[in-house]
């Protein structure tokens, strides 16, 4: 496949980096940004739904300024149409707009509204709900956090049991949520609940609701991670009441909702160019004194190291193709699944071989004084749980194989 800019994507491709050069918040660039850890939840120590309402005021205020900047180009959710806040940008564009930020490092805004359930509710969602939350979205003054798993039902997502009965013009919620990213900063939850207990199919009686964070009963607890970091959380719904209005798609049939959701969050670049970076920050700190001091220097870490860079270019070209299929109207389907899965299995190897390349030094978790300031230390705890977040490698390898080469359920 040819993936060289035709002359309109490459005055495109300019145009944003300009845009980032001269619009980027001198206030939002943290202090030393060139040490900062390349973890895959965040750019360069960015983290936008939590900057936007960090203590720091400079933090908080760059994160907003910059937040009013994309959208003044409709670059929060640059796929959208131009009426919900959007810039109506095709697939390719939006695919070279993320390229550019991620090799910029600075962060998108307001992925999980923006990327998730902005074009869930485009799909799915009726005319006064795209009105209603589709324009805070892309202004960045709503955010939204993903309510699917629970404590017994993660892979198994269909034998969920939050229960939502109807009352009236009302559903009440009771049960728990749990390992919801950044649900503690979320002013809204897009959630699955289970609407009719019988249903022959445990995947026929869920349904797609929309939930206010601060509504009466529900409550956020977050979690803290082996990193010592809350990237997520639980959340306890008690009688809570969510307006049927507020429900996506018909009754019992969510489980549809849900998985036009997860295809979106498995179809995008994801990852590739802070890996990219990482191991060429990698190679540079290895052929520096530094790293001839702490690192090995073998024949077989060379090879892994070039395997490393193989793969990554084979992820982002899985991502083209994925963006390709989308530029042709197709939704992404088993081959999202595909890059989730490439793309979590090779977060693991590479952090990996940042482990072995620094032997017992990579054992060290404070970054003052650590090689390459522990960065690679940070990867291979945060990749942990790189193969089950956004549905496990068994459920992703279930979809290619049923859904890409037809081959029967067992």
């Amino acid at each position: 496949m040819n993936w060289d800019d035709t002359p309109e994507q490459a005055a495109f491709r300019e145009e944003v980096r300009a845009f980032i050069r001269d619009e980027f918040p001198a206030s939002y660039r943290p202090a030393g940004e060139e040490e900062q850890s390349l973890e895959p939840e965040d750019v360069a120590g960015y983290n936008w739904p939590v900057d936007r309402v960090a203590d720091d005021p400079g933090r908080r205020e760059g994160a907003r300024a910059w937040a009013a900047a994309l959208a003044g180009r409709g670059w929060i959710a640059p796929h959208w149409p131009v009426e919900y806040g959007g810039a109506g940008l095709s697939p390719l564009e939006e695919f070279v707009l993320h390229e550019e930020m991620m090799r910029a490092r600075v962060p998108t805004v307001n992925g999980i509204g923006a990327f998730l359930l902005g074009p869930t509710l485009l799909v799915h969602g009726t005319d006064e709900q795209k009105a209603r939350h589709l324009p805070p979205i892309a202004t960045g003054r709503a955010t939204w956090a993903q309510g699917f798993s629970e404590p017994g039902s993660g892979s198994d997502l269909a034998s969920l049991r939050t229960r939502a009965v109807r009352d009236g013009d009302d559903y009440v919620v009771d049960g728990q949520k749990v390992w919801t990213s950044l649900g503690q900063y979320a002013d809204w939850l897009f959630v699955l609940v289970r609407t009719d207990p019988d249903a022959e199919k445990p995947h026929r009686g869920i349904t797609f609701l929309l939930i206010e964070a601060d509504a009466p009963g529900v409550t956020i607890r977050p979690i803290t991670d082996i990193r010592g970091s809350a990237p997520f959380c639980e959340i306890f719904f008690e009688g809570v009441r969510v307006p049927v209005e507020n429900r996506v798609g018909e009754e019992n049939r969510g489980w549809y909702v849900a998985m036009s959701a997860l295809g979106f969050e498995r179809a995008g670049i994801g990852a590739t160019i802070k890996y990219e970076q990482a191991l060429a920050e990698l190679v540079a700190y290895l052929r520096s004194p530094d790293g001839r001091r702490f690192a090995r220097d073998t024949p077989a870490l060379r090879q892994e190291i070039a395997r490393r860079r193989t793969e990554i270019r084979v992820l982002y070209n899985l991502a083209r193709y994925t963006v390709s299929r989308q530029a042709a109207g197709d939704e992404p389907d088993f081959e999202a699944s595909i890059n989730q899965l490439f793309g979590a299995e090779l977060h693991q190897r590479l952090a990996r071989t940042g482990a072995r390349a620094f032997g017992r030094a990579a054992a060290l978790w404070e970054r003052e004084g650590a090689p390459l300031n522990a960065a690679f230390t940070h990867m291979r705890r945060d990749s942990v749980a790189s193969t089950f977040l956004g549905g496990t490698t068994e459920i992703q390898r279930n979809v290619i194989a049923t859904r890409g080469l037809n081959l029967p359920r067992t």
